[in-house]
């Protein structure tokens, strides 16, 4: 696959990011079906930091006058049910955390536990209502992630959260940088500087 069939799919991934809240991995692989070029490899597709950057320039094209005011609302939704789960040393992740997230993403919160189940229980005892999903971790082996539900008196609609449960080892290696510097997640105070910068 060419460079320039895989800048199609990125650019492709990234509208269905915007427009559909897919995450990534997803919109990658609905992408390259749509465009008649799926291989049946990931290798050939492109990567998240390629299509983050096709995300970054649809949104200052197409979304320029909503985004920031949606993604602001979602990162105030986010210091809440970080704080409100601050035992379990919450880390703000994906298109919330990276700042190309629109009303239609989810939040991402990925939770550092020494005991995989204190996590539901601790949502049992607040009376939180919330599903398991679950998806690959960081070992490959699949971890659980609970589905919750909240709303957003600032978009006037209701806010999906994903509170994905990891081993407090995890932890070690969750806040290397990207090619640009840029961190994959940040914690509380990291996410108050960046609402503190809004």
């Amino acid at each position: 696959m060419t460079s320039t069939f895989t800048d199609e799919i990125a650019a492709s991934a990234a509208r269905l990011v915007v427009e559909e809240g897919m995450e990534y991995g997803q919109a990658k692989w609905r992408a390259a079906r749509l465009l008649g070029r799926h291989s049946g490899r990931s290798a050939a597709l492109p990567g998240n930091e390629a299509v983050e950057a096709e995300v970054r320039s649809y949104l200052a094209l197409f979304c320029a006058e909503t985004q920031p005011a949606e993604l602001a609302a979602l990162r105030v939704v986010a210091k809440l049910w970080m704080e409100r789960l601050a035992e379990f040393r919450p880390h703000l992740a994906g298109a919330v955390w990276r700042g190309t997230a629109t009303q239609l993403n989810a939040v991402q919160i990925e939770l550092y536990c020494d005991d995989s189940k204190a996590t539901e229980i601790a949502l049992l005892d607040r009376r939180v209502s919330f599903e398991v999903a679950s998806r690959p971790g960081p070992r490959g082996e699949p971890v659980d992630v609970l589905v919750v539900t909240d709303t957003s008196a600032a978009l006037c609609d209701s806010v999906t959260l994903h509170l994905t449960v990891l081993d407090h080892d995890d932890l070690r290696g969750a806040l290397k940088p990207d090619a640009q510097g840029r961190t994959w997640r940040g914690d509380l105070p990291m996410l108050c500087r960046l609402l503190e910068t809004v």
